[in-house]
């Protein structure tokens, strides 16, 4: 009989032990759970974005280490810098700058001149002032809507490196092909993250959801067309009261970033100082810089 009442003893010691290790268990996956939700939808995020972003053969070593730090600080930064720009023009300074490039924007000392070319951060900084809202708008939506995922899988360097590239391009192709005319707004920038992008989709066809691949080169291909129609608006079709502005920053920034920009975007999982194509870009880019300091010291127009 104490053998039997010590054995149903046991039996009730085990059975209490399994419900209060079963209880402990619950509690931490309620634990879990809730700080969990907000990871789910972050992995949720990017695995969106490494859709829109990457072939598929890159896509799990994304999220194997994929997070928000650090956070698009780059694309959002240069947005914040345009839009301040654009705000100071057209509300604190006299300006009709909410429509159209007004001709007392030219004095500004951030828009590119050609009779001004000798100060050499005009051929950045003209990406801070824009021609009117449409234009500012434009920009701004293409470049967020774009830059900011890019940003998350390549990282503010990479993608400010491809911007930049798009922008010095920009205004030194205007000064050799359209060396009279004067140069505003961040299209070359903008153009050479598209240019990055429609070439990295354009090789990945069909890794990167071909139906949706589709979509993504006709939507690119409709925001092209409609740029550049304003941009040759504004370059011919100008107010006898007004400036044109040269539109040959839309093309060079989308063939710098086809080149530059196409090898780093592609370069995801590499090492992108070890990848010849980078180099062979870079090299064949300073070349086209190096012809046309060349062109604007002794064979410009302008001069």
């Amino acid at each position: 009989m104490a053998a039997g009442h010590d054995l149903e003893m046991e039996d009730m010691n085990l059975n209490m032990d399994r419900d209060m290790k079963g209880e402990l268990e619950e509690e931490k996956e309620m634990r879990e759970d809730r700080g969990g939700k907000d990871t789910f939808k972050n992995k949720k995020v990017h695995r969106v974005v490494s859709k829109w972003m990457l072939p598929e053969k890159v896509r799990r070593t994304y999220l194997e280490r994929a997070n928000c730090l650090p956070p698009p600080v780059f694309i959002i930064s240069i947005s914040l810098a345009e839009l301040a720009v654009f705000i100071y023009y057209a509300v604190w300074k006299p300006q009709k700058q909410w429509i159209t490039l007004d001709t007392g924007i030219l004095e500004s000392p951030f828009i590119y001149s050609p009779e001004k070319r000798e100060q050499a951060w005009r051929f950045v900084s003209y990406m801070l002032v824009h021609a009117g809202v449409q234009h500012i708008v434009g920009n701004l939506i293409m470049q967020l809507a774009l830059g900011i995922p890019l940003e998350m899988v390549h990282k503010g360097l990479r993608v400010g490196l491809v911007y930049l590239a798009g922008v010095i391009a920009g205004s030194l192709a205007s000064s050799i092909f359209d060396p009279l005319r004067y140069l505003v707004g961040a299209s070359g920038g903008v153009y050479a993250l598209m240019g990055g992008y429609f070439m990295n989709v354009l090789v990945n066809f069909r890794e990167m959801i071909p139906v949706f691949g589709i979509v993504r080169l006709l939507i690119i291909i409709l925001i092209i067309m409609s740029d550049m129609g304003f941009a040759l608006y504004r370059r011919f079709f100008v107010p006898a009261n007004g400036s044109p502005v040269s539109f040959a920053a839309h093309i060079a920034g989308g063939f710098a970033g086809m080149s530059i920009g196409y090898t780093v975007f592609s370069c995801f999982d590499k090492a992108l100082l070890k990848d010849p194509r980078f180099w062979i870009a870079i090299a064949a880019y300073f070349a086209c810089v190096l012809f046309a300091v060349f062109f604007n010291v002794f064979l410009s127009p302008a001069n």
